[in-house]
């Protein structure tokens, strides 16, 4: 990541060939890359930022001018309060006040000093301001001195003792009377009860008991709570933090992070992808975040063989090839650290299979049916079918083939659904051009996530695993991806065999007339032989911000590293979001800011294939996860256009939208909020498309995935790189900077809001339209089922909702009335009240009445998660779909009725004390 020199990177590590890459199975845990020269420049924009702090965490700051109760900070009003004094005459008097505390060796708070570890911390949760005394608070001084011989010393009797003057030091002191004899210890003073001496003493004993007794009531007593706790009146204005985050991120920063990030391929477990795994922990040590530390994995992952794959159309004897696909795409890389990657599909079947092709349109169950339905057989034949359309997901396009009968699957880009029929294409347009190839998983997503050989358990080293054959999570024939070029040849000679294809069948390939191929095609075959490693090392890369409040409760950012390419835009964008952010919030904490909850940046490894390495951590700290993860949001395929489009739990609905309408967009001078409003857009659904799935279907943690997004873009191929972002994609990376500012307004509401900004509200009444999807769906396909427990919960909810908003309301009048101070009890009430809101999303997992989903049972939330033939969209309540989608009405009503009894729990979670009566 780029720091402060205008060099901002110095040339790539070393990086090995491709092929030393894949044929590796571990990785030189010796070797570092050489650190990158931070940039010396500072934009503009940064620099106007950090002035905004400036009173609040400068070297010295005024001291406000008397004392100014400070408000509560409320959704309706921005806070005002800040420590820049409104009346600059007063200044002279708060430099007193430093210069007498200096006296007294008390650090002043604000005067921006690091003399311990600890200093930070005070700085920021003192939250009140001295009152401005015109008295001089100082502790009174009692000299004692020993008898001497003076000379020049005039003495005078009084009723008192002796008082002598000094014309040297024109200073009163008094002193003991002159012994008889010097070789004699000196004798107590002799000093009557009336004494002026005696009174002061009195006084300076007095003041001192009072300093201590201050002392103790600050720190052994509640009080300090109360000061913690006040809201509104922090060393930081929360709105000029807001400002800072908002002005500090850099898009040239992200600009050069995503250049270095796309110089060299990088796919999950190979010498590239520790290489910037190393980079991204740099990067987090660099930006100052505390405990970055690496963890490993041990995964099941698959590598092409340059010479093990093969497209060809077989003579009749079935024994010379006629003709073979290129494969590859042209070189888009240039002058790169190591080659582009070869076109295979990752956790796809080795295999080299013949058999008549025969063309089966997107690949659906519905498009293998109707090829039955008219006789054609299948059985041994190789399928050809298209991406996109009525079934998205790569991985049970070859599932449903499989299950069809055939004996390989070859998917290629046709382009009608993506390529010049849409619009130009690389590297001048947004679509995949002729010899594009569409890379990607068939892992089955949506049948076991995660490494497939340790479903449910996390990959570390001594854990048990299953093989290849016994997983469900891997498909059991061969494939490959294949572009339009190749498939064009394939189209053609599969003319006049088996049945001129329906409109609705026909693609884009030009020069081909459409017919399905049959048991007389020409003879195809699929060759994939590949390298396959079951305990491949994998690298995620965390670190944290510790917060001060309930620090065991976490933020969770995360992005996955990993690309099939070069990977530009998936994931390069992301995780140059990602990275931008983690380094204004490490600036922040250096400056002494730290939020109520712990802030956690995750970088994730082999989210590629399965989703792997965000799902081996869930996995691996389930429970801790389940009790105190509080929110996960995710960047993936973070900026592809400029159209604001968001994912997520309904927790995040309100506070989504106050972000929304604090950032801009410059190209249209208009907020976000606004475009947003205008087409429309709602917060959608999760499905199983990126890492957010094990957090939320799997430890119940509220989930949010958020991105800027447009027309499609050469998705996994070579031509996702800096190139093609650069021109087309962000030029100016103005959305890359807008999202920054979205995550980063994002974190501060979530992780430093005293009251946890969830929108229970937003989830009762999205179960209801969830509830009335579901309905529809069943009646679409004839089935009735009784939804009444379901509808009673919901509304349980619903009251439940009603009572706890009511107390966030009392709550904001009783510190609005105290002036902005939070009595210690209740302040334990609203972190209990934050605790239980969070936990509403938790309790919605089946833990208890059968675990998760039937033959599913990683996935085990009851309103989201993947259903077994949607893939990647979205499906409410998937376990009582897939039970509607088999037939079996009776498991169906079961899981109904277990639905109505999670969701009627979770509704007493969110009051099951009475703290919110």
């Amino acid at each position: 990541m780029p720091s402060d020199d205008k060099s901002h990177y110095t040339p790539a590590p070393p990086i090995p060939t491709y092929d030393e890459a894949v044929h590796s199975s571990g990785s030189n845990n010796d070797w570092q890359p050489p650190p990158r020269s931070p940039a010396d420049y500072r934009p503009d924009a940064e620099t106007e930022a950090q002035s905004l702090l400036t009173s609040s965490a400068g070297q010295r700051p005024r001291v406000p001018s008397g004392y100014r109760p400070p408000h509560v900070e409320t959704d309706d009003e921005e806070s005002n309060w800040s420590l820049e004094s409104d009346d600059d005459d007063n200044a002279p008097e708060g430099a007193q006040m430093r210069r007498e505390m200096q006296e007294l060796e008390v650090e002043d708070p604000l005067n921006g000093s690091h003399s311990s570890s600890n200093s930070s911390l005070w700085r920021k949760r003192i939250n009140f301001s001295l009152p401005q005394w015109k008295w001089r608070w100082r502790l009174p001084r009692l000299t004692v001195r020993l008898p001497r011989q003076t000379d020049g010393i005039t003495e005078s009797r009084t009723e008192s003792g002796t008082q002598e003057t000094n014309p040297n030091e024109n200073e009163r002191r008094w002193i003991l009377p002159n012994p008889p004899n010097m070789q004699n210890l000196p004798s107590l003073p002799k000093i009557s009860m009336d004494s002026a001496a005696v009174l002061i003493l009195i006084g300076r004993m007095l003041a001192v008991f009072l300093v201590l007794g201050f002392l103790y009531l600050v720190f052994m007593s509640d009080m300090f709570a109360n000061f913690s706790r006040r809201v509104g009146g922090k060393m930081f204005d929360p709105e000029s933090v807001r400002l800072h985050v908002q002005m500090a991120i850099s898009p040239g920063r992200m600009r050069d992070t995503l250049e270095h990030f796309t110089s060299y391929a990088h796919i999950a477990g190979t010498e590239g992808d520790f290489a910037l795994a190393m980079d991204v922990r740099n990067d987090m040590l660099k930006s100052g975040l505390e405990d970055v530390r690496v963890d490993e994995y041990y995964v099941y992952l698959n590598y092409p063989k340059p010479d093990g794959r093969a497209v060809e159309i077989m003579s009749e004897d079935g024994k010379k090839a006629k003709w073979s696909a290129k494969l590859e795409e042209d070189d888009t890389g240039g002058a790169t650290a190591g080659r582009q990657t070869l076109a295979f599909h990752g956790h796809s079947k080795s295999g080299d299979v013949k058999g008549p092709l025969i063309y089966a349109n997107y690949g659906s169950r519905e498009d293998f049916q109707k090829l039955q339905d008219k006789g054609i057989e299948t059985k041994g034949a190789i399928a050809l079918v298209r991406y996109y359309g009525t079934q998205d997901d790569r991985a049970l396009k070859i599932k449903a083939a499989e299950l069809a009968g055939f004996a390989g699957c070859i998917i290629y880009s046709d382009p009608a659904d993506d390529g010049f029929v849409k619009g130009a294409t690389a590297p001048e347009g947004r679509y995949m051009p002729a010899d594009g190839v569409q890379r990607g998983s068939v892992g089955m997503t949506s049948w076991v996530v995660g490494d497939v050989l340790t479903p449910g358990w996390a990959s570390t080293k001594g854990q048990p695993r299953m093989t290849t054959k016994q997983t469900k999570g891997l498909v059991q024939i061969p494939s490959l991806p294949l572009a339009w070029r190749d498939a064009q040849i394939l189209l053609q000679h599969i003319q006049g065999f088996g049945e001129p294809c329906p409109d609705e069948w026909r693609g884009g390939v030009p020069d081909v007339e459409w017919w399905s191929g049959n048991s007389s095609s020409p003879i195809v075959r699929l060759k994939n032989e590949q390298d396959e490693n079951e305990q491949q090392p994998i690298w995620n890369i965390y670190g944290k911000i510790v917060g001060i409040e309930q620090n065991e409760k976490s933020i969770i950012i995360g992005s996955h590293r990993d690309a099939w390419g070069f990977g530009a835009t998936d994931p390069g964008s992301g995780q140059a979001v990602f990275l931008e952010v983690a380094r204004v919030f490490g600036d922040l904490l250096a400056r002494g800011w730290r939020p109520l909850r712990t802030i956690e940046f995750m970088s994730w490894d082999a989210e590629e294939y399965n989703l792997i390495g965000s799902t081996e951590y869930v996995e691996n700290n389930l429970d801790a996860l389940r009790d105190d993860a509080w929110a996960y949001i995710n960047l993936d395929t973070a900026v592809t256009g400029p159209d604001f489009a968001a994912d997520g739990s309904p927790m995040f609905r309100a506070v989504l939208a106050k972000v929304l309408e604090r950032v801009d967009d410059p190209q249209r001078n208009v907020t976000l909020k606004a475009l947003w409003e205008e087409k429309r857009a709602k917060l959608g659904g999760l499905g199983a498309g990126s890492d957010y799935v094990a957090f939320q279907d799997i430890a119940g943690t509220s989930s949010i995935d958020i991105r800027f997004e447009g027309e499609k873009f050469p998705y996994h191929s070579s031509y996702d790189n800096f190139d093609w972002m650069t021109r087309i994609g962000d030029p100016d990376f103005v959305y890359h900077g807008l999202l920054g500012q979205v995550l980063g307004l994002l974190i501060l509401e979530l992780a430093d809001r005293p009251i946890l900004a969830f929108d229970v509200g937003a989830y009762a009444r999205a179960m209801g339209r969830y509830l009335s999807d579901l309905w529809k769906f069943c009646e679409a396909k004839g089935v009735k089922l009784d939804f009444e427990p379901i509808k009673k919960a919901i509304n349980e909810v619903e009251n439940s909702v009603m009572q706890i908003q009511l107390w966030a309301i009392k709550w904001e009048q009783d510190v609005t009335n105290a002036n902005g101070w939070e009595p210690a009890a209740l302040g334990r009430l609203r972190t209990a009240y934050n605790t239980r809101l969070a936990n509403f999303e938790t309790a919605l997992l089946d833990l208890e009445y059968g675990g998760g989903i039937p033959n599913r049972t990683q996935f085990v939330h009851v309103v989201f998660g993947p259903q077994l033939w949607s893939g990647y969209d979205a499906a409410y309540f998937p376990a009582i779909r897939d039970a509607v989608d088999a037939g079996d009405m009776k498991l169906a009503q079961e899981i109904t009725d277990k639905t109505g009894k999670i969701i009627s729990a979770a509704a007493k979670v969110m009051i099951h004390d009475k703290a919110s009566s």
